[in-house]
């Protein structure tokens, strides 16, 4: 370790040697230019730059600075005091050499002769630059204790700092929470008084004061309107009071004085009345009256309008034309007033949740419309179904009746919606409706302005620009229709359309024809299929719906009084049964006298009309044509008939309905048909008789195959045949148990044993086919008889000859050649 000291002690004085001689021996310019002359610097600026040179100089340089600054004019005393200050890097440095130590080097090379004072003199130096150095050591040591103190220090209050910021922290939350805390008491505190408050201010602004403590309600006008911003919240004031009162006991207290009698409260038992219970009244009070305002300016109004549209029309005594009623003031003036009364009825709307007086303000604003819209428009209904039926008849006036309740039904959902719809749907259902014209615009010139459609034949104009697509129109209106709640409304739709039923049904019941009457349910039957297709016709659907039950009733019983008229009661005549000179081509039948008293639905008129349709139809048809129409006179009557009423009410009347009456009618045909052969037998003979009979059972068999029906039945009766012995036994029962749940009791007993059902299988297409096929086995077997008779009796005689031994066949008269 010394050896190591000594030779870096000496490296480190041999540098600062060459330094202090490179120093010494370095050319010297001219001096910089100072700009102290043109910008003097104060003292405080010195001094600064003083101490900022002394920080970054480097261990070398540290004291040449320290000179330069004590060598500045005017700065002497500043810089001195900044040289004399120990800094770090002062202290890290290592110290200068002495003063002597130029002068030992100076004269090295008068000594070096000497090598023992040369090594004195080294050692001297080495021994000062280590005292030197051992002195920085110790102030180095001593700088950095007093910096870890100062750490030390620092941390120590840094720690202190970090627990009084926790404290604060947690001193902080617990304030926040307490302040939570007691705003939520404050709220809770003043809750109560917040619903006294509003009870007490709301009142003057619906109208409304309480004297007397609150015994005493005077009423007068309110300072709020209903138009008024503020009215949906002065509504939910009042609703929040109601409830706050209510649930604290204010209901409750106030349903048990009403079920006290009144006779036991008195003045001093009111006056004993809880503030909750007061408070609850008269929050009930204001309730009604804002309830009371609504009413006025929805109800009220739509009343007071309908009042003034039918007296400014006169529609009690001058109904509207159907072509002038859509732009009258009875579409007109209820559009004006649909606007606010909608805004206010959305208010009742959104409320209905919270209390029962919404839902019967809602409803009686229902009715009040409904009953307005009906009082309107009953009369003009009604009066444009009866010219309707005038003018076109029933037929052409089903048809157009159809058409205009469907488009009333339309403008009333419209216009409903208008008060009680949604308002964002209707907004929605407009943009929906302008982008849908938008696009028929655009298709407009494409498409021809008018198109016959494949389903009605009804004709169909393209929309123009500017009106909206009635298919988008009707589903929109569809969409609401079946989200709304409109019970009263579906009836005053029914109400409406109900004068298409009574108008049919005037008119069916003085109608017979059966083809008038097909006509009717058919034209029916499409107008329904189109008003159901959308929930906003459903009603005018409901009404075509039981005019054709009434139109199928009327033709059910046109058919059967027909069928039994015709078939059933028919009685042929010899004209009828004229075969088989019927078949004969020139023949006339004999003129017939008509009945006395028969209408139009009468055999006699239907067949008269039915031959005046031939010869108008043979003057015009060819050959072929005629042909048929002779064939077909050719048919007996009852056949005839049974057909022509099932073509003609195949098609418009229910299928069980319709085989039914095939049923009964296949039955009473086959009969005639049958009375018929048996007087064409007694007649003309066995032979035409089976061909009558086999001809025509043919007919109808091929005649109602094209119905697709199997004729086919469960009869059922009653049969009483043991009726008088069940009475006997419950009549000498002792012990009959009438009031007994088993099947002991005796009145059980005698429905069980004097009652019994009977039922029989009919089956009439089998029916036929075992006439037809028994029919043409008697046929076959009388014209086997017919043609082979006589040869059958030549052969038997002659058996009976040729048994015998007395004579021979020769000698018998039948074999004579006359006989043979």
């Amino acid at each position: 370790v010394p050896k190591v000291t000594m030779a870096a002690a000496s490296s480190t004085a041999a540098t600062v040697g060459a330094t202090g001689t490179m120093a010494k021996t370095a050319p010297t310019g001219p001096s910089p230019t100072s700009y102290e002359a043109y910008a003097p610097r104060t003292a405080s600026q010195r001094s600064r730059l003083a101490r900022i040179a002394a920080l970054t100089a480097g261990p070398s340089s540290a004291s040449g600075s320290a000179s330069e600054h004590q060598d500045t004019a005017d700065g002497a005393g500043a810089a001195a005091s900044a040289a004399s200050r120990p800094s770090l890097l002062e202290a890290m440095s290592p110290p200068p050499p002495p003063p002597a130590a130029a002068a030992a080097e100076r004269s090295s090379s008068s000594a070096s002769n000497d090598p023992i004072a040369a090594t004195l003199s080294k050692t001297y130096d080495t021994s000062d630059r280590l005292t030197t150095m051992l002195k920085h050591t110790t102030s180095l040591r001593l700088a950095l204790r007093a910096s870890i103190n100062i750490g030390e220090d620092i941390s120590k209050r840094h720690a202190d700092l970090l627990r009084h910021s926790g404290e604060l922290s947690a001193a902080a939350e617990r304030l926040q929470s307490e302040e939570a805390t007691l705003s939520r008491h404050a709220e809770e505190i003043g809750m109560p008084l917040k619903h006294y408050d509003s009870v007490d201010r709301i009142g003057p602004t619906v109208g409304v004061l309480f004297k007397d403590g609150g015994r005493t309600v005077v009423r007068g006008l309110a300072r709020i309107k209903v138009d008024n911003e503020d009215f949906p919240d002065v509504l939910d004031d009042i609703d929040a009071a109601v409830e706050f009162f209510g649930d604290n006991g204010g209901r409750e207290a106030l349903q048990a004085i009403e079920r006290t009698a009144r006779s036991r409260r008195d003045a001093a038992e009111e006056a004993l009345l809880s503030g909750t219970v007061q408070y609850y009244k008269r929050a009930l009070t204001l309730h009604e009256a804002a309830l009371y305002l609504v009413r006025e300016a929805v109800a009220d109004r739509i009343n007071q309008t309908t009042k003034d549209v039918t007296d400014a029309l006169n529609l009690k005594r001058e109904p509207i034309g159907a072509d002038k009623l859509e732009a009258s003031l009875v579409y007109t003036r209820f559009h004006g007033i649909s606007s606010r009364s909608n805004a206010l009825i959305g208010i009742v709307k959104a409320r209905v949740d919270r209390t029962e007086q919404y839902q019967d303000l809602l409803t009686m604003c229902r009715n009040a419309y409904c009953g307005a819209r009906e009082s309107l428009l009953r009369l003009t209904v009604r009066s444009h179904m009866d010219k309707l039926r005038e003018r076109h008849g029933l037929v052409g006036m089903t048809r157009l009746a159809s058409v205009f309740l469907i488009r009333l039904c339309t403008i009333e959902t419209s216009l409903y919606l208008d008060f009680f719809g949604d308002r964002k749907k209707m907004e929605q259902r407009k943009k929906g409706s302008d982008n849908g014209t938008e696009k028929a615009g655009d298709k407009a010139d494409d498409s021809s302005p008018d198109a016959v459609s494949a389903a009605g034949g009804r004709k169909t104009t393209t929309a123009a620009p500017g009106t909206a697509n009635p298919a988008q129109q009707a589903a929109s209106l569809a969409s609401q229709v079946m989200a709304e709640d409109n019970a009263e409304f579906q009836q005053l739709l029914s109400t409406l359309c109900s004068s298409l039923h009574r108008t049919v049904r005037r008119g069916l019941v003085s109608i017979h024809d059966l083809d008038t009457l097909c006509q009717v349910v058919s034209v029916l039957r499409e107008e329904r299929s189109l008003a159901s297709s959308s929930p906003t016709t459903m009603a005018a659907a409901r009404a075509i719906s039981a005019v054709i039950v009434d139109a199928q009733e009327r033709l059910i019983f046109c058919a059967n009084t027909a069928l039994t008229k015709e078939v059933v009661r028919f009685k042929a005549t010899p004209a009828d049964l004229d075969y088989p000179d019927r078949l004969k081509p020139g023949y006339k039948a004999p003129p017939k006298a008509p009945a006395g008293g028969e209408k139009e639905g009468s055999k006699d008129a239907e067949e008269t009309s039915g031959t005046t349709a031939i010869a108008a139809s043979e003057e015009v048809a060819d050959d072929a044509v005629k042909a048929q129409l002779k064939v077909y006179e050719s048919w007996f009557p009852p056949m005839r008939a049974v057909l022509r009423v099932l073509s003609k009410i195949f098609r418009v009347v229910e299928p069980r309905v319709f085989e039914d009456i095939a049923l009964q009618s296949v039955q009473s045909c086959t009969r005639s048909l049958k009375d018929g052969s048996a007087y064409i037998l007694n007649k003309s003979g066995v032979i035409h008789s089976d061909l009558f009979l086999v001809k025509n059972l043919l007919i109808l068999r091929e005649q109602l195959s094209p119905f697709d029906i199997q004729l086919r039945s469960v009869e059922r009766q009653l049969d009483f045949s043991e009726a008088g012995k069940a009475v006997s036994r419950f009549l000498a029962n002792r012990n009959r148990r009438l009031f007994s749940m088993s099947t002991e009791n005796a009145l059980v007993t005698l429905l069980r044993e004097g009652v019994s059902v009977q039922e029989a299988s009919v089956d009439s297409k089998r029916d036929l086919d075992d006439a037809l096929r028994s029919a043409c086995n008697d046929f076959i077997e009388h014209t086997s008889v017919l043609l082979a008779g006589p040869l059958l009796d030549f052969v038997g005689q002659c058996k009976l000859a040729g048994s015998s031994s007395n004579a021979s066949l020769k000698t018998q008269p039948f074999m004579k050649g006359g006989s043979v």
